[in-house]
């Protein structure tokens, strides 16, 4: 680790460096097509992917991943795809889902993971911004029919042919597929129908095209609700995504003999999800066992059956397993790798005692993370720290207001550079993201230590973290202000024992108006994800708000008040 420049008395700059990216242990290659050849080459006839269907288990080996990935390739170019092409994936965890954004990157496509939590107007936006040519999208997710809902934002898609959608809405899309229930017709393929269309696609042109992808090509765009409203668009290079997929295995420890079976009902749409569980179980030779929305019993059931050994949950999850009805009958004594401070490992048939690599600092904009310590590591080396930065990383902590460097223990803003880092947020120059030394600013607010461990402490931004999901107080507060007996609203995150933080919704009604919580929270589930809805609704007068001289209101206190109404 290197300290910045001491002078004469002064204490050390808060500038840490970890050592150079050429020094770490286990990467492979850095592009998407070169990741997923290496793994089929070392691990082919080895079983890849499980998932529960109607007509039985699905099991894919190595060998048929690649297959699967190639085959939507090859569709994908008869399609028209070019270099750099955007292609939107539009589903849950199923086997579909990596085909597709595997085989957009043998493509030499960019893949979009477009969130299935997705509203109507939301998914309105994300189509708008992203710019997709084909989007590849599973027909039904629980209640919502996503065929009904995009004939619904573009009638084309209901009367075009298949391949001729030409629409002012989306000017460039063309082409859509939909994975599971028969598809309605009109400019919208069947999932076999979309492959076929690639049967007469040369095989080695896909080769090629493969081979021809470096690893600063862009190679997927991840949405994260960020401080504005709408959700950012987050473009990555292969270089950055590769690099955390094989770094993951090694700080959990993963090694092909441990034969890591990864379960997890949360979404590779989000960055966390697909570099921790997916990258690290597909770069240590394992089996993806997949479950398409999160059901306690259900995964209780799956993880049995199939002696999951790496399960991967947020903590509200963990906290359902043990209200879960086959609860106390389940055999879980496959479990390997899960958390000693996890409520599943406690339950009496897991005898392990394993400690993730939690310590760690990270964001969508740097593809997870930028500090850690490995797996096991004790707690007098983490000492209770965000970790130390990773090969290639540096991390330095500014005043928050002058942008000054501030000297090593004093609290400001974390900002990071490195090489995960983003290619750009959707539309916006680099330049005018990075500061002026290259680093990216992230709004969080720590320290570093005498030993250069990172210490997170917050948001300096009001960001809410719940349940391993980024919901940003503007986008909810905009929503709520739409309904008409709504005068003034703010959403702050409250602590929350397994959440993390629970959304609440302060409201200050129109003079005469009388609101229930449950009004507010209905009419927003019309407009917002559901893990966007608040937990809470309070009501306030607008006495009661503390505002600032600029008329804003104080956000801290009207937290702190906020709990304390919760607590009573």
């Amino acid at each position: 680790m290197n300290a910045a420049t001491q002078t004469g008395s002064e204490r050390p700059l808060s500038v840490v460096t970890g050592p150079p990216l050429s020094e770490e242990p286990g990467l492979g290659p850095l592009t998407l097509p070169g990741f997923l050849r290496e793994v089929t080459q070392m691990y082919g006839d080895r079983e890849a992917v499980v998932a529960r269907g109607p007509s039985g288990t699905v099991r894919w080996t190595y060998a048929d991943l690649w297959e699967r990935a190639m085959e939507v390739a090859r569709a994908l170019r008869a399609c028209g795809l070019g270099k750099d092409g955007r292609v939107g994936v539009l589903m849950t965890n199923r086997p579909e889902w990596l085909a597709a954004v595997f085989g957009t990157s043998l493509a030499g496509g960019v893949a979009v993971t477009l969130s299935t939590f997705s509203t109507p107007p939301e998914l309105d936006h994300l189509l708008q911004v992203s710019c997709v040519s084909v989007l590849l999208f599973e027909r039904t997710v629980l209640k919502t029919d996503f065929a009904a809902v995009l004939t619904g934002l573009e009638p084309g898609a209901g009367t075009a042919a298949p391949g001729g959608l030409r629409s002012a809405r989306y000017p460039y899309l063309r082409h859509l597929a939909a994975v599971g229930d028969d598809a309605p017709g009109g400019a919208i393929d069947t999932w076999e129908a979309f492959l076929a269309r690639g049967a007469a696609e040369p095989r080695d042109h896909v080769e090629a095209a493969a081979a021809a992808t470096r690893p600063g090509d862009p190679a997927v765009l991840f949405f994260s609700s960020g401080s504005t409203s709408r959700p950012k668009g987050i473009l990555s290079a292969h270089r950055g995504v590769c690099v955390q997929m094989w770094r993951f295995r090694r700080l959990y420890g993963f090694g092909p003999e441990d034969e890591v079976r990864g379960w997890t009902a949360n979404g590779y749409f989000w960055s966390g999800n697909f570099a921790m569980s997916l990258g690290s179980t597909l770069a240590a030779g394992g089996a993806l066992v997949l479950q398409p929305t999160f059901d306690a019993a259900e995964a209780l059931d799956l993880i049995q059956a199939e002696r999951v050994n790496f399960p991967f949950a947020w903590p509200h999850q963990w906290a359902q397993f043990e209200a879960a009805p086959n609860w106390a009958g389940a055999d879980l004594g496959g479990l390997r790798f899960v958390d000693h401070a996890t409520p599943v490992a406690r339950h009496p048939t897991v005898t392990a005692v394993w400690y993730e690599p939690g310590h760690a600092y990270g964001n969508t904009e740097t593809f997870t993370i930028s500090t850690c310590y490995p797996a096991n590591t004790p707690p007098e080396v983490h000492a209770g720290s965000s970790g130390v930065p990773l090969p290639g990383v540096t991390v330095k902590i500014v005043d928050p207001l002058t942008g000054a460097v501030v000297p090593r223990g004093e609290r400001g803003e974390i900002c990071v550079k490195g090489p995960t880092l983003m290619l750009c947020y959707l539309g916006t120059p680099l330049d005018e993201t990075l500061d002026g030394d290259g680093f990216f600013h992230t709004g969080d607010g720590g320290r570093l230590d005498g030993e250069g461990r990172l210490y997170w402490e917050g948001r300096l931004t009001d960001i809410i973290k719940t349940g391993g999901a980024n919901v940003s107080p503007r986008e909810v507060d905009e929503a709520a202000s739409a309904h008409p007996g709504v005068r003034l609203a703010q959403t702050v995150g409250v602590p929350h024992d397994t959440l993390g933080e629970v959304v609440v919704t302060c409201v200050v009604p129109h003079d005469g108006r009388s609101l229930e919580a449950q009004e507010i929270r209905t009419f927003l589930r019309e407009r917002l994800a559901s893990y966007k809805v608040p937990r809470h609704v309070l009501f306030f007068r607008e006495d009661e708000i503390a505002l600032t001289g600029t008329a804003k209101i104080k956000s801290s206190e009207l937290r702190e008040l906020a709990a304390a109404r919760l607590a009573r």
